[in-house]
Parts: structure tokens; sequence; C-alpha cells
């Protein structure tokens, strides 16, 4: 039933860009902000060369852009600006820059009224289509790239963050009676997502795949609210699953249960996705937004985060998690950039997945670095 209303929900956003009358192919292809037109990018104070990396740089021990805290300074619009922004969950670590956003008035600071609506992917999309949200901190999943393919005028706009590399977010089993983690094969299990098969983790996941027996046609999927993962793992109700930070704490240092592995390093696989909304009708407000999420980062996010006791005391509340877990785990890198090439690996996997038949979108149809490198003050 779930993954039938992901497909409609493609199905529905390209009735309603077919109905409302999408953005043309030119500004789609283009390099600038989905409005098509050219802005002036000035230096800001704060944010140095540390302050973009180079996309092409795919090395897993680069360090993620930075300015300094409290900085890119606030720029008000003129005018309050509501701003909804659909996620799937508020109980997740990724999403901690934006709760933290909202709680220390970021976003206000910059005219902005910002909302934050939990919804999963498939039921943003029509709304993102209609208007009704303006953003999606999400994915490009494959309901993304099938609903662009249809015509829909949405891009990813910035990343959210990549593993340290002593987290064990990502692929675990649960072992058969007398298996060793080396000899788990994983053709004919069940998987626990919150997505299934056109979620972006069939990109990682592929690779831990294919050293144990299966592929992404293999494994059966099971779709189940981000609550019930860990849950139907442990009951029985599935035999694997993909578990984030601080969630596979619960499992590490239990024998039955075993790492097969994870994100890549220093490769963000979502954060920030845009309809025509911001990306065409009020570009100011889309940048704004991000440069609140950036300082925000840049403030509270930018190092070794849970160093500070103090602030996982506070960061546990907000997000309504058990502090001792939250602080077992390792800081995440906190990263608005999007690397070179990510979509185009990701569409990769949907297609052996299954769940994506269409030509490979390029990356001008897929992502726009340009309001991330205005907010920062980056000329191309």
């Amino acid at each position: 039933m779930r993954r039938r209303r992901a497909y409609g929900a493609v199905v529905v956003v390209a009735a309603l860009l077919t109905s409302a009358g999408c953005a043309s192919k030119s500004a789609q292809d283009s390099g600038t902000s989905g409005s098509g037109t050219t802005r002036t990018v000035t230096p800001v104070d704060g944010c140095g060369t540390s302050s973009w990396t180079d996309p092409a740089d795919l090395s897993p021990t680069r360090a993620p852009a930075r300015c300094r805290p409290l900085t890119p300074a606030p720029r008000p619009l003129t005018k309050t600006r509501k701003v909804t922004i659909a996620t799937g969950t508020l109980s997740a670590e990724y999403v901690a820059p934006l709760e933290v956003a909202l709680e220390k008035g970021e976003f206000k600071k910059e005219g902005l009224d910002v909302t934050l609506k939990v919804l999963p992917t498939p039921d943003a999309l029509p709304l993102l289509a209609k208007g009704d949200i303006d953003a999606m901190w999400a994915a490009p999943e494959a309901a993304v790239m099938n609903g662009i393919e249809g015509g829909f005028d949405i891009k990813w706009v910035a990343g959210n963050f990549s593993p340290d590399p002593e987290s064990k977010s990502g692929l675990w089993v649960k072992l058969k009676k007398g298996e060793a983690a080396a000899d788990v094969r994983m053709a004919g299990r069940r998987m626990g997502t919150m997505i299934g098969k056109g979620s972006v983790i069939a990109y990682p996941m592929e690779k831990a795949l294919a050293t144990h027996g299966g592929g992404l046609d293999k494994i059966r999927y099971q779709q189940l609210g981000s609550a019930d993962v860990l849950t139907a793992l442990q009951n029985g109700g599935v035999d694997s699953a993909w578990l984030l930070d601080p969630v596979w704490r619960k499992v590490d240092d239990n024998p039955r249960y075993a790492f097969l592995g994870g994100q890549p390093q220093g490769e963000p696989l979502g954060g920030m996705l845009y309809g025509r909304t911001l990306l065409n009708d009020d570009v100011d407000a889309g940048v704004a937004l991000l440069r609140a999420y950036i300082r925000t980062v840049d403030t509270y996010f930018a190092g070794d985060y849970k160093s500070d006791s103090a602030f996982v005391t506070y960061l546990a509340k907000l997000l309504k998690a058990d502090e001792s877990v939250l602080k077992s785990t390792p800081s995440l890198t906190m990263d608005w950039e999007i690397r070179a090439g990510t979509t185009t690996r990701l569409q990769a996997a949907y297609k052996a997945a299954g769940v994506s038949k269409g030509a490979v979108l390029p990356e001008s149809r897929t992502v726009d670095r340009s309001l991330y490198e205005e907010a920062v003050g980056h000329r191309p």
C-alpha cells in the first residue's frame, strides 16, 4: 500500500504540473537560480575561502565548508515571509540544525516565519507542486527524480550531513542462529525502511549488499514509520534495517546484530529541496532561508558539537531523544554543500532497484548550488 502511495504521488505531481504550467526547460537547464536571472553576489564578512569547496572534491577527508560563528550575518527581508518546510521526522539528529535555527530565532532574524511540518516525501511532493509548502528537508529520492522527469521544477539546493568515520549509521542485519557477520547473505531477506526501494540509501546499500550475496533487486522491502524500523528489527518483523545516528547504538553491543556498511564519508545524500516558489518566485527568501541554516551550522554545529555536554543536553530535549544515546554516538559532519555527481550515482542505484526507468537527468536539472553560494558570497 505504501509503495503504491509513493508512485501515486509522482503521478499527482505530474498532473499538477501539467495543469499549472511548470518552469521552462531553459530555466531548468541553466546554471543560475531557478528564476533564470543573474543575481549580484558580493563578498560576505566572515565567509572567506573556507566557506566553499570544489564540488568535484570527493575525498572522504575533505574539510567541510565553514564561515565564522554567527555568520553569514542576517539580511532581513523587507516583509516577513511565511515558509513551510516538510520533514519526515523531527526526532532525527540530522534535522537538528533546522530545529535549533527555529528555536534560536535564526530564521526570524532573516524575516522568515518558518513552520516545520512532519510529512513523508510521497505526501509532501504534491503539496510542493501546488505551492502549499515551500521546501522539503528530505533527499533527492526516486520519487523526486521521477517528478523532475515529469516536468516539476524542483532542485536540491543544500546538503545536510555525512557520517563521522566512527559512526555505524547504515545497514544492520539480525544474524541467524550460528551465523557470523562475514557469512551473511542478504538475498531474500526482508529490510525495514521508511521510503522503500526509492530511498537514497539505495546508493550506499548497493555497495554493502554487493559484498554479502545480495542486490537491490534481491531483497524484500517493508516500509515502516521512522519510529517502527528499530522495533521491527528487534522483534523479528524484518531481517535488516538502515539505522541512523544515534539509533544504531541500541543494537551495537548485541552480538545478534551485525553492521554491513554505511553512507560514504564526505558526501551528503540529502538536505534542502526547493520547488518553484523559492527557486523562481521569491529567490530572496530562498537565499535567506539557506543563510539562516548556514549560520546555524557555523555557530552551533561547526565541529565536534557533542564535546559540549550542555549543548547535548539542550539538543536531546529539543529532539525528544535519549540524552545518553545521543552522547554515545559521534557528532555528524554537518555540511551544506552538494558534491558533484551525487544525483547521477543515486539515479544509477534507483535503476538497479527497478524504481526508475527514464533517462538519467543531468545535474543541471537536479541541483542548484547558486543559492548557498550567494549566501556565503562565493562567485563561481
